[in-house]
């Protein structure tokens, strides 16, 4: 039998171009009839924000790589150049799409249900009074345009942004005429303003910012006409570059380094399609930008800015219906958080069960005077923090509080700089983790003396100490006083906070040190199981599987006769289907009203069967340039419930599920005349009632 070869690739999806599929998941989500109208909205919405980080980040990177004249190609074997034409004509696609959707389906359904967004050709009189008056009193004291001359350069125009190029016809009080001008929009009003009810014609009628100031550009430049007025918006490179061999001080380093984000180079410039070829290519010339970077949108450019609407209308019956998170199994409102670990491990499955045991374990340690040490890990906490509090309650409460704050949170950087200068204040030691690897393991520790011994309490989690995104995305998260996890998160901390060689932890896998070898070796395990005629079977849940030797372990474990099922919420390079390769490997997608969030790694280990939760995916940045925690779950009962929960009930769904094929294109599962519908996240959530 001849021997294949795994690195052949044909056999790699490119990554970026993965990322965009995951995005047109997204918007497959707002054209959904059976979505909830405003949720719709809020899909689109998402969509465009996250087209933004995707070139704020992911197409900069490219661009830097042409500009360096690196010809690396990924394990797909695409050249950057070629990646970012696969990319633009990709993107296009996906622009093109979202305004389509907002035009053709969701402006008339929710002008349907009364929500109107109105244009200046639909204004009446009395409208056209009030804008005026808007114009006037709100928006003429803030603007500042600027007439383009040798006095007067082309500004500096901030990272998306919203600003309107204008061509003006004849001379101003000082016989000036350049012809053009720049208005940028004030950052402290609203994009969207709801019409006073005295003057519209339903309960949520809504102009757009740009459209007062389209009706009223002439006032800006008295004695002048305006011959067009068109909206652009630039996007910029946001990735932070720290020298991290060069600074002795990161947070200083982080601080300015945000002072530069707003301004990166451009990579993407988004213009009104009305806007005239002359005005394009003159704001492509200033950008240096090409037409591949041109983006025509039929619409507002700033497309996200419409999420305002979700909470400016009242309309529940458009919306998700509510839901109250369930308390844990095995975890009392009033009973004491300590004596509750000591009997059971405590299992949460965000957003179904409730975020606030988390909180109430950091507001107990606080208060419990048997509590001597809390150790916590930070990546994103969100403003005004209950878990924050806690630490701060906690320090004054003269215990030894010790936080690992990861300042590089892609976008939250400043927020964090924030919130270590709060705890600082507060008395707790902050410090940033280890230069060159992101801490991004999620660890709570807390060390409480009882009789004569010291005992550790643990949370560890995949997603973040977040209240807000507890509701929002799907995590799991465990509470357990288990001996040997609570010796390894303490080893751990160690060597976050100070200097030394790796402990072995006995139960706990670790990045960079022991998470990837680990997995490589069980997949293998699961492949030779197979080849001595023994059922195996791996299940992955994560967010990417990008990493190729983790890719290449897994055709390899197919070849053998393993079952593998991967659940990858976003980027999969993996190519399912391929006869001889990974005909046993099925690799499915799921979108919905949560975004999945958990990590979840399942072997079948000949019965005995093992399962992990983890703060990684699979890329190669978890495995080797973070700080990552994978922990088993060994209570049966726990196990069990995962599997079931977490894995199986997702295997099942043929509503929200998409499955990869081996072209590269996403399939949406769809039930059969024999079949009802499913979905996982909804069956979980009439779970709780």
């Amino acid at each position: 039998m001849d021997v294949i070869n795994l690195s052949q690739p044909e056999l790699y999806i490119n990554r970026e171009l993965s990322l965009l599929q995951f995005n047109r998941r997204v918007l497959e989500q707002a054209k959904d009839p059976n979505t909830p109208l405003l949720e719709r909205l809020k899909f689109l919405c998402i969509s465009s924000t996250n087209l933004d980080e995707f070139f704020e980040i992911r197409v900069s990177g490219v661009k830097q790589k042409i500009a360096s004249g690196s010809v690396q190609a990924g394990p797909d074997n695409f050249s950057p150049t070629e990646v970012m034409s696969l990319i633009s004509d990709q993107a296009h696609g996906l622009v093109n799409e979202q305004y389509r959707v907002l035009n053709e389906e969701l402006i008339p359904a929710l002008a349907a249900e009364n929500i109107r967004f109105l244009r200046r050709t639909q204004w009446n009189g009395e409208q056209e009074d009030w804008v005026k008056d808007y114009f006037n009193h709100e928006l003429l004291p803030v603007l500042s345009p600027l007439g383009l001359d040798p006095a007067h350069p082309f500004p500096r125009i901030l990272n998306k942004s919203l600003n309107f190029i204008v061509s003006l016809e004849g001379k101003d009080a000082f016989g000036r005429s350049s012809g053009v001008a720049i208005v940028q929009a004030p950052r402290s009003l609203p994009r969207l303003i709801r019409v006073p009810e005295g003057c519209s014609e339903g309960p949520y009628d809504f102009v757009f910012l740009s459209s007062i100031i389209h009706a009223h550009v002439d006032d800006l430049f008295p004695g002048m006409q305006a011959t067009g007025c068109y909206q652009f918006r630039v996007t910029r490179n946001s990735d932070l570059f720290v020298d991290e061999e060069e600074i002795d001080d990161l947070l200083r380093a982080v601080e300015g380094e945000l002072l530069t984000r707003n301004y990166g180079d451009a990579v993407r410039l988004e213009v009104a399609d009305n806007c005239s070829q002359e005005m394009t290519d003159y704001l492509l010339s200033q950008f240096r930008l090409t037409s591949q970077e041109l983006y025509e949108d039929n619409g507002p450019v700033n497309l996200n800015r419409m999420l305002a609407i979700y909470d400016l209308v009242d309309r529940p019956d458009l919306k998700y219906p509510p839901f109250t998170p369930r308390r844990p199994q095995g975890l009392a409102s009033d009973q004491n958080i300590f004596d509750a670990i000591q009997a059971n491990d405590i299992l949460m499955h965000h957003p179904f069960d409730s975020f606030v045991p988390v909180i109430d374990f950091l507001k107990q340690s606080a208060l419990d005077p048997n509590v001597l040490a809390i150790k916590q890990t930070l990546y994103r906490t969100g403003p005004d923090s209950a878990v924050v509090r806690g630490l701060v309650d906690a320090a004054r409460a003269g215990k030894e509080v010790t936080v690992v704050i990861e300042l590089r949170a892609r976008f939250d950087e400043e927020a964090n700089i924030l919130l270590a200068n709060r705890l600082q204040e507060a008395g707790a030691h902050v410090v940033y983790g280890v230069v060159g690897f992101k801490t991004h393991a999620k660890m709570l520790l807390v060390t409480r003396r009882e009789s004569k011994q010291l005992r550790h309490y643990v949370h560890l989690g995949t997603g973040n100490y977040h209240a807000r995104t507890a509701r929002l995305y799907t995590d799991y998260g465990l509470l357990t006083c288990d001996q040997g996890i609570g010796k390894d998160v303490h080893r751990m901390f160690q060597l976050l906070t100070s200097l030394g060689k790796v402990e072995t932890l006995s139960k706990i896998l670790q990045s960079p040190f022991t998470l990837h070898k680990k997995m490589i070796e069980k997949i293998e395990r699961e492949a030779d199981n197979a080849r001595s005629g023994k059922p195996a079977r791996v299940i992955v849940k994560c967010n990417a599987l990008i990493e190729a030797e983790s890719i290449r372990a897994l055709y390899q474990a197919s070849q053998a006769g393993v079952k593998i099922d991967l659940i990858i919420r976003g980027i999969c390079c993996l190519r399912p289907g391929i006869p001889g390769i990974s005909e046993n490997i099925r690799v499915r997608s799921i979108v919905g009203r949560f975004l999945e969030h958990t990590r979840v790694f399942y072997f079948h280990n000949n019965g005995d069967f093992e399962l992990y939760l983890s703060s990684a995916d699979w890329m190669g940045r978890n495995f080797f340039q973070r700080v990552e925690t994978a922990f088993p779950v060994e209570s049966k009962r726990l196990r069990r419930r995962i599997l079931k929960d977490g894995l199986e009930l997702y295997l099942s769904d043929n509503t929200d599920a998409w499955e990869l094929q081996k072209d590269g294109e996403y399939k949406r599962r769809t039930p059969t005349a024999k079949q009802q519908p499913f979905s996982a996240q909804r069956a979980l959530l009439e779970k709780i009632g």
